[in-house]
């Protein structure tokens, strides 16, 4: 597939990328907004910049994978395999519907491009490690990313596999932590305080890069700067806004499960195409 490399038109993927999330979940009467919203640059980066699929192989040994560690995100998940090719996005609109391959977590028997089955918060960051060791014993070059909600943090598998990723020295896995501050009940801090956050992640022996997660520009060199890390793994903390790009969405706890009405839908549609079309 070939790559975006120009900062503006990865803006305006990341836009349409957006407008089909929300278009999505709309038509679903259900689904997750805010995390979908939160991780949109970050995924436009990975899918259209970063890693290297063939959506028309999508299990080629060699490709990057991708892990959504946060499965009830699976809206990013789908808008972004639909515009890398791995399906129709007409196919967009099915969305938690009757026998439909976009579940409401991401089933990875029935699509593919969805490399795990996730949904139940804490084991991404594991399944990760797992394939990341497997590359390295059988000599591959392939790379693991993984895209985690801050507030899953309080599960302690995670800190498990942190500790087992710097132990087995998994230079080529990267962590992505979408960094809202937002969970489904509230505050992350008032729920389980995180912080400090990136002392914790030092403390386990990773690499650490601290970014603005809607910045292009800062989301394209984090990704350069984990290339040339060495014999540990990496996390980007990406400080992001749950709902971003959807003003009444942006930084309400209420938007993390919740789908628009169709007078909201029209005001979300008409604020993101404003910005596709600038």
């Amino acid at each position: 597939m070939e790559k975006i490399t120009e900062i503006a038109l990865l803006k305006k993927k990341a836009e349409e990328i957006r407008y089909d999330i929300v278009g999505m979940i709309a038509e679903a009467g259900s689904g997750h907004p805010g995390g979908s919203l939160s991780g949109a640059d970050i995924g436009t980066i990975l899918f259209f910049n970063e890693m290297n699929f063939n959506p028309d192989k999508p299990d080629w040994d060699d490709r990057d994978r991708f892990i959504l560690s946060k499965g009830h995100a699976a809206p990013l998940l789908y808008a972004l395999l639909a515009n890398a090719g791995y399906f129709e996005r007409s196919e967009l609109k099915s969305l938690r519907k009757y026998k439909s391959r976009l579940q409401g977590h991401p089933a990875s028997y029935m699509l593919p491009g969805v490399e795990v089955s996730t949904g139940s918060l804490g084991q991404g960051l594991s399944i990760s490690c797992g394939i990341a060791l497997a590359g390295k014993l059988n000599n591959k070059d392939f790379r693991v990313y993984t895209l985690l909600g801050d507030g899953e943090l309080d599960e302690g598998q995670v800190w498990e596999a942190a500790m087992f990723a710097s132990h087995k020295k998994l230079d080529n896995l990267c962590a992505i932590v979408d960094r809202n501050r937002l969970q489904i009940d509230g505050d992350t801090e008032k729920v389980m305080v995180l912080e400090p956050l990136q002392a914790k992640w030092d403390a386990f022996g990773w690499h650490i890069i601290l970014i603005d997660g809607h910045n292009i520009s800062e989301i394209l060199s984090a990704f350069k700067e984990f290339h040339t890390v060495k014999d540990k793994p990496t996390v980007i903390l990406a400080r992001t806004v749950k709902g971003k790009g959807v003003s009444f969405m942006e930084n309400k706890a209420g938007w993390h499960g919740k789908a628009p009405n169709k007078d909201e839908l029209k005001l979300a549609l008409k604020e993101i195409k404003a910005r596709m079309d600038a």
